[in-house]
C-alpha cells in the first residue's frame, strides 16, 4: 500500500516538472518571435507575462516541497 504522502509529493514533482517545462518553452517562442520583424508586441508581452506567473508558480511549488526545518 502506498503512503499518501509520498503520492502527494509525487504528484507536487509532476506539477513542478510541468511548469518548468512549460516556463522553458514559452522562453523558447518569445525568443523565436523576437527574431521576427513584425512581431506582434501585445502577444510578446502576453507570453512574457504568463512566463512570469509560471516562474511565481515555479517558486511556490519549490518551497512548498521543502521541508520546514523548525518543524
Amino acid at each position: 500500500m502506498s503512503d499518501p504522502k509520498d503520492e502527494e509529493l509525487l504528484r507536487k514533482l509532476e506539477k513542478l516538472r510541468r511548469l518548468r517545462i512549460e516556463h522553458r518553452d514559452l522562453d523558447e517562442v518569445i525568443a523565436r518571435l523576437s527574431l521576427d520583424i513584425h512581431v506582434d508586441e501585445i502577444q510578446i508581452k502576453r507570453l512574457k507575462k504568463r512566463k512570469l506567473m509560471l516562474k511565481d508558480q515555479i517558486e511556490r511549488y519549490g518551497s512548498g516541497l521543502i521541508p520546514d526545518l523548525n518543524a
